[in-house]
């Protein structure tokens, strides 16, 4: 019954044997499970591991179990935060991934490849993105990591959107939800939205990148050096990565316009996305990257949810968080 939790059958009748009576011996549990004594014994040495008996450091206690109550629901919360940790590496895997293939695809193709396009520099990425823009048919799908835009690009950015918009082109980006504190952000949110746009935020994002028709994928060569330039990648498999990636995140954001959800009495996502990175031990700065906010605020938020756990180091908050449940995904 719980073998999901590392309790093979003997284990799991002795513990429940021991719960019964505490001071039963490994003799009378062999009775009465038909095991032998070794057997019995090894089965408590999982128990011991498993943190379900205490076991005395003199040795001159007897063992006894721990109840279920703290027992099992620490046991719980231990998997549920390394079934949580699993499924955020692979979103950080697949975001890895695209980057890395996009970024050193060249060394194992040949220069004239015609599903990589490398573009060297800012300049030769504004003229090839204008282009693609223009050509686009049906649909442009955009991740938008970091701080929020400036007013003056904002507004740059209209006529252009205007236009796609006009000839049916379903445009759909994904923001950080630190945006939402941007006014410029949340005007041009509205504007988008009034004329046909969708936009949402998540807590963070993995790189920059922009999908035209589900053919072409512009992703940066370097994610944390944009002034590197970019790839615009045409290959079909590639392709189909990323947009699974941009629905896969698209599914989990919030309308920009919408207000966020408490994501119980006292975290919002925000928050519980900075426990998540600081507890896989994500600097400060690499934090706030993510979340597109200053290093301050990183640190000031950090704080301020340390405060509530409790606690007073960044790996208590992590364990702690996990106890809570809060590492879950959201």
């Amino acid at each position: 019954m719980l073998e999901t939790l590392g309790l093979d059958d003997l284990s799991e009748r002795t513990y429940q044997l021991m719960l019964a009576d505490p001071g039963i011996n490994v003799e009378g549990i062999a009775r009465l499970t038909g095991a032998s004594p070794t057997k019995v014994r090894e089965a408590m040495d999982r128990l011991a591991a498993l943190s379900l008996l205490r076991v005395p450091v003199n040795g001159d206690s007897p063992v006894r179990p721990v109840s279920p109550e703290y027992g099992l629901e620490a046991l719980l919360a231990q998997q549920q935060a390394e079934l949580m940790e699993r499924q955020h590496q692979m979103e950080r895997s697949r975001a890895a991934a695209a980057a890395l293939i996009a970024k050193f695809a060249h060394l194992h193709r040949p220069a004239t490849d015609p599903y990589i396009e490398h573009l060297d520099g800012v300049e030769a990425v504004r003229e090839r993105l204008t282009k693609l823009t223009e050509n686009v048919r049906d649909e442009l799908l955009a991740f938008a990591p970091g701080r929020a835009q400036s007013e003056e690009n904002l507004n740059a950015a209209r006529p252009l959107d205007e236009r796609l918009l006009g000839r049916g082109v379903r445009m759909r980006t994904l923001y950080v939800d630190s945006v939402r504190s941007h006014a410029p952000s949340v005007a041009y949110a509205t504007w988008l939205d009034a004329h046909g746009g969708q936009t949402r935020t998540v807590a963070t994002l993995p790189l920059r990148m922009i999908i035209a028709d589900r053919e072409f994928a512009l992703v940066p060569a370097n994610p944390e050096r944009s002034e590197e330039g970019a790839v615009l990648l045409h290959e079909p498999g590639i392709v189909a990565a990323l947009c699974a990636l941009f629905e896969h995140l698209w599914a989990t954001g919030m309308p920009l316009l919408d207000s966020l959800p408490a994501d119980g009495e006292q975290f919002g996502r925000q928050e519980l996305e900075i426990l998540r990175l600081l507890a896989l031990g994500l600097t400060d700065e690499a934090v706030a990257l993510r979340l597109g906010v200053s290093v301050r605020t990183t640190r000031r938020i950090t704080a301020k949810v340390m405060e509530r756990l409790g606690v007073r180091s960044r790996f208590q908050a992590g364990l702690r968080a996990a106890e809570l449940g809060l590492l879950r995904s959201f």
